[in-house]
């Protein structure tokens, strides 16, 4: 009997859409025959969730009312609370090809694979503005979000899925994949009851090392699951936020204390809404708390700095079984010397140096060097690499070569 909390929904039981031993080679022969709907990196993105059982209980892409009660009510038919809609867009001219009950291929575009299979039970459009104001409070197209919502096609299809493939485990992080079911066999395996997940898109730096260092004082562990689906444009790339977490965790860490994960979500930036999203998936991955700090999951100028926070008091009462662990402003401070927070520093503005993920890219990318107050020397030496390896391709480009070309002595 497992002491963790239960997976999201009313069966509380996780459900993954990956088919697996015949049924599976079935259903791969016969997508190969089925009309193919093209799928942005998104929608890709949460079909891999539904295969791994992230997405629990929901079995497919969403219809017109479970899409409208997700964005006006947080709640879908069947009253299972979830913040987001998870749709999936045709061109209209594919969707009016298309027969309700008939089966369709899902269409990874930009890996040119198909992920699985869905039977179209409704054929939908939606207001996207309102879908827009709702879930990410804003219709700016300057917000990415909004402008992959925006950009969908016009119709949407719904129905229940199959999952063939088995895209989210690449083979560049390997072990760091891990399905709900997986992370809950660590977490059992190591006697774990509580346990705080910490999103991470960017390397840690102090201010994320002290949020998970104030949740291991009061539960068993911290499950650093960082994103390692599509970001945004001047985000560090994956393999080497890996490699700098992975420094943090074996320098400054208890042994066994914290475990680091990756999920092959895209962001949406939605702020508060993507924090509930967050929740629900991560009490499916067996995490009894969510680390809630400032400004989560967003971006630009488009949420208050706790609005991540304060949502969860909206919603509705038993929503999840996950609690956000909501930590005040945290930074540095010179008179304390030390990692503090708004509830525990008395000292004024001028002595408080505020991190951020931001700040550290536009140090680095500068050229300049991150005093210890920012980060831990593991983890900046390989940040500066990074960095580092950026300028050689500028210069490799700037002397008239294309990144990766051999050198023409006559160039």
């Amino acid at each position: 009997m497992s002491k963790l909390v239960p997976p999201h929904g009313k069966e509380r039981k996780l459900m993954p859409l990956l088919l697996t031993g015949g049924e599976l080679e079935e259903e791969k022969k016969k997508a190969a025959t089925l009309k193919k709907v093209p799928m942005t990196s998104r929608e890709a993105s949460d079909v891999l969730m539904l295969g791994i059982g992230a997405f629990t209980p929901l079995t497919g892409f969403m219809g017109h009312d479970d899409w409208k009660g997700c964005c006006d009510d947080f709640l879908t038919t069947d009253g299972t609370f979830w913040p987001i809609p998870i749709t999936l867009s045709a061109a209209k001219d594919l969707a009016d090809s298309i027969s309700e009950g008939e089966g369709v291929a899902l269409y990874d575009v930009e890996n040119d694979e198909i992920l699985g299979t869905m039977k179209i039970a409704e054929k939908y459009t939606i207001d996207k503005a309102h879908e827009c104001k709702k879930v990410f409070t804003t219709t700016d197209t300057e917000h990415p979000g909004v402008e992959k919502v925006m950009g969908q096609a016009d119709v949407n299809l719904a129905g229940p899925i199959k999952v063939i493939s088995e895209s989210f485990f690449p083979s560049e992080f390997p072990g760091l994949y891990q399905t709900p079911a997986q992370a809950r066999a660590i977490f059992e395996e190591k006697g774990w009851r509580t346990v705080a997940a910490l999103q991470l898109r960017n390397p840690m730096h102090r201010s994320h090392e002290y949020l998970a260092k104030i949740a291991l004082e009061i539960l068993d562990g911290v499950y650093i699951h960082q994103l390692l689906g599509k970001l945004k444009p001047g985000d560090i790339p994956a393999d080497t936020r890996v490699d700098a977490i992975q420094a943090l965790v074996d320098y400054y860490f208890v042994k066994d204390s914290v475990v680091q994960g990756g999920y092959p979500m895209e962001m949406r930036y939605a702020g508060p809404r993507e924090a509930l999203l967050h929740a629900c998936f991560r009490q499916n991955y067996g995490c009894s708390h969510l680390i809630v700090g400032r400004d989560h999951a967003g971006v630009g100028d488009y949420y208050g700095a706790f609005d991540a926070q304060t949502i969860f008091n909206d919603i509705p009462e038993g929503s999840l079984v996950l609690q956000p662990l909501s930590i005040d402003w945290t930074f540095w401070c010179h008179k304390c010397y030390g990692m503090v927070s708004m509830k525990t520093c008395p000292h004024g503005k001028d002595d408080r140096l505020i991190l951020s993920g931001t700040m550290v890219r536009k140090i680095l990318s500068e050229g300049g060097d991150l005093p210890v107050e920012f980060g831990r020397p593991e983890v900046v030496k390989i940040l500066q690499d990074y960095y580092a390896s950026l300028e050689e391709k500028v210069e490799i480009k700037v002397h008239g070569y294309a990144t990766g070309d051999v050198p023409d002595e006559n160039k």
